[in-house]
């Protein structure tokens, strides 16, 4: 939360813009000084613009403000340096959303597991009319994480971000195997 910030000196005094008849007024010197303590975060805020827009360098309060204009969502437990790379790779992420590149590069990021995505459809092409049709006529989606220990995983913490990620109709589910 931004708030004033003791002894942070303004950059532009009020006092020292007033007509000069105020120069040399005490009492409005003071009253001044007392309103440029309160405004000189707001300077120091605009000023240092750029890095509160960069997920990296931003306080992390504002880091969650800026997530919540991505539709980012902290997973439980998410470390605050993770947390922050994913927010600057939210747009990214969020551009292949629904796709299954999109898919595996959202759970590797808001898991960090080892895993692989395998869906039921496909792309062809002919020159001539009347080709196959590839992939399954059920969509359906399989993601399998690989780990050196199964148990480990929180299978239902990953069902669950499938869950969200995949389309409404396509059928999904996971599955957790040994790393040989």
């Amino acid at each position: 939360m931004r708030a004033t910030i003791p002894g942070l000196a303004s950059p532009h005094p009020i006092g020292h813009t007033l007509p000069a008849l105020y120069l040399d007024d005490e009492f409005t010197q003071r009253f001044t000084a007392g309103l440029d303590e309160v405004i000189a975060p707001v300077f120091a805020v605009l000023d240092n613009l750029p890095a509160y827009l960069d997920p990296m360098t931003a306080p992390i309060d504002f880091v969650d403000y800026l997530a919540d204009w991505v539709g980012a969502v902290r997973p439980d437990g998410m470390d605050e340096s993770h947390w922050r790379a994913m927010v600057a790779e939210s747009a990214a992420l969020y551009r292949g959303r629904g796709t299954v590149t999109g898919i595996a590069d959202q759970l590797r990021y808001t898991t960090g597991y080892d895993l692989e995505i395998e869906d039921s459809g496909g792309t062809a092409w002919s020159a001539r009319s009347g080709g196959g049709i590839p992939g399954s006529p059920t969509p359906s989606l399989e993601v399998h994480i690989h780990a050196a220990d199964p148990a480990t995983v929180d299978v239902r913490r990953v069902e669950s971000l499938v869950a969200e990620l995949v389309p409404a109709h396509v059928a999904a589910r996971v599955i957790v195997s040994e790393v040989q």
